[in-house]
């Protein structure tokens, strides 16, 4: 009976999710594979966008980690693209480690991981931050070997009301998002966020562009069910899960 999991028995996935992202779960459901489970923790988000908000949520990151710890899980992932560039991302990841016992990961693995497997090196990059993220996040990307050809923001994040709007952004305006990043230089689109509803949108941009879309939902997915090697090929998200 030790071994026996009913609704986790190819892997359980504990996911740790900023407190005003309503999106991941929603996103993840129509993803996940038979025989993956995931588990979800919040760490708190609060005030207007600065580098200490992004500092206090890593730190509830911390409680969030121990909670999960509890549920028997094989990995846990910071499901936050910007909060897993906006701070020390190893440090934080050796932090959550000690504290869960297990291995951890980030969304802005999953996203350099993405990038690799497709051979991507410069991209159009659609967020909804406001600059001061999205100057970070070209820095970020640079000093991993991706240009930036393009870079847009939606300027939300002044408040926490702004936050949640993130979550109801409609799929024509990300679908507008990524048409205006788009250019020759740009091999793929980057949807950054993984409070921005992207799921229904992903092909249709793919088509309509003709190159591949990186979304923060489906590539953190993608990354930590390829860690547990659970290689389904899922179709209808994208070309990174239809093809690797």
């Amino acid at each position: 009976m030790a071994a026996y999991s009913p609704y986790g028995w190819r892997a359980k996935l504990g996911v740790i999710v900023p407190s005003t992202n309503t999106a991941t779960e929603g996103e993840w459901r129509h993803m996940v594979p038979d025989g993956v489970s995931f588990h979800v923790g919040r760490a708190l988000l609060t005030g207007a966008t600065s580098q200490e908000s992004y500092d206090i949520m890593a730190r509830g990151t911390e409680r969030a980690a121990e909670e999960l710890a509890t549920a028997d899980l094989d990995l846990l992932v910071y499901c936050c693209t910007s909060g897993s560039f906006m701070v020390g991302r190893d440090a934080l990841k050796n932090k959550l480690s000690g504290i869960s016992r297990l291995p951890v990961t980030t969304t802005a693995d999953a996203v350099l991981e993405a990038f690799a497997r497709l051979g991507i090196t410069r991209v159009g990059l659609a967020t909804p931050y406001i600059d001061l993220v999205n100057r970070r996040e070209v820095e970020f990307l640079d000093e991993n070997g991706i240009t930036v050809t393009t870079v847009m923001g939606l300027q939300l994040g002044s408040t926490v009301e702004e936050r949640r709007l993130i979550n109801r952004v409609p799929p024509e305006v990300v679908f507008r998002m990524a048409r205006a990043v788009d250019s020759p230089q740009a091999q793929a689109i980057f949807l950054s966020c993984t409070a921005l509803p992207t799921m229904e949108m992903l092909e249709r941009i793919e088509t309509a562009l003709g190159k591949p879309v990186i979304a923060s939902n489906p590539a953190t997915l993608w990354h930590c069910l390829r860690r547990l090697g659970v290689h389904d090929k899922l179709t209808g998200h994208g070309r990174l899960f239809a093809e690797f």
